[in-house]
């Protein structure tokens, strides 16, 4: 099961969309994990979908849409009491005859008290180090760092899909408040001092643009996305994100705009391979306007890019 790093925690998030491993790690009193060791058939998440549960009734995670998790912290309040794990199985062929599973499958999960905290703390710090890393799961309910070791479960974690935002006004604005009210990774970088004032207003972590050295590291699960009208921002910073190995870069504007994008890239040395990792206009939405729109507009393409690794076309689209 491959999992991401867990990004930025939103206070006001629902608990199934907080991260369960983040959680259990920093909760001080003692916690029950319960992790999906199997699945039978059709189910709502994969192997090694987690919940914490902590004895003072905190959640974070879950396991399926919520068919099952009243019941799964039913029985992590028994294993807070005896410290005992137990494997649970939901669905066909389980002994919860009152407890269906509507997509017709079947679930079975190991539920049992953390006791390596230490183990979860030092995850933590290499996912948010954007390491690629896999957490273990032995016979006697310890966890562990690495491979090699025999398990019944092996969770792999990569980085997650982080932003790096670029730009002046409102769009970049409202896009960056998008992601944070999602909790994804995310730096808003511009040069101009009113965008950047109001966007910091807003909790949105911004960075003045001074220079490129400001820029943190953009890896393989990285958007770059340009949000300017004066598009003269944009040849720097398009160049430096090419050298990049960021999974989307793309810019706002016309397809005119984007053709002589393009070419003013080519005049800068660029090859037409590097040139057509460009999305213009970027946003599965054509001729998008409206700030808001346009944010979810682009989200829509940077998910799809990120789950399928479409490639991209310059110019290819229709008027934004």
């Amino acid at each position: 099961m491959l999992q991401h790093d867990p990004g930025v925690q939103c206070e006001n998030l629902h608990p199934a969309l907080h991260d369960p491993w983040d959680a259990a790690a920093s909760w001080e009193e003692n916690v029950v994990i319960a992790v999906l060791v199997k699945v039978d058939g059709p189910a709502y998440r994969s192997v090694g979908s987690a919940m914490a549960i902590s004895a003072e009734g905190r959640i974070a995670g879950s396991i399926t849409s919520g068919c099952i998790e009243a019941d799964i912290v039913l029985h992590a309040q028994e294993v807070l009491a005896s410290g005992q794990g137990r494997t649970l199985r939901y669905g066909k062929g389980s002994t919860f005859m009152d407890l269906t599973l509507p997509c017709g499958g079947a679930v079975e999960l190991r539920v049992f008290m953390l006791r390596d905290r230490a183990v979860l703390a030092e995850l933590g710090h290499l996912r948010r180090a954007r390491e690629h890393v896999s957490l273990l799961l032995d016979q006697a309910d310890r966890l562990h760092l690495g491979e090699g070791l025999p398990s019944v479960l092996s969770i792999a974690f990569a980085p997650s899909i982080s932003f790096a935002i670029f730009g002046t006004g409102a769009e970049p604005v409202v896009f960056a408040h998008l992601l944070s009210s999602f909790g994804y990774r995310h730096v808003f970088y511009s040069h101009d001092r009113g965008t950047v004032a109001t966007a910091s207003r807003q909790g949105i972590r911004t960075v003045e643009l001074r220079n490129l050295t400001k820029v943190e590291l953009i890896d393989a699960q990285t958007a770059v996305a340009l949000f300017y009208h004066d598009h003269d921002y944009e040849l720097p910073i398009l160049q430096a994100a090419l050298r990049t190995p960021a999974f989307y870069i793309g810019a706002q504007g016309s397809r005119a705009t984007h053709a002589a994008r393009c070419a003013r890239l080519q005049e800068g040395g660029a090859s037409m391979d590097q040139i057509a990792r460009v999305y213009g206009p970027m946003g599965l939405i054509p001729g998008s306007r409206d700030p808001k729109a346009l944010a979810m507009s682009v989200m829509a393409e940077i998910m799809a890019t990120f789950a399928q690794a479409a490639p991209a076309q310059c110019p290819s689209k229709s008027d934004g």
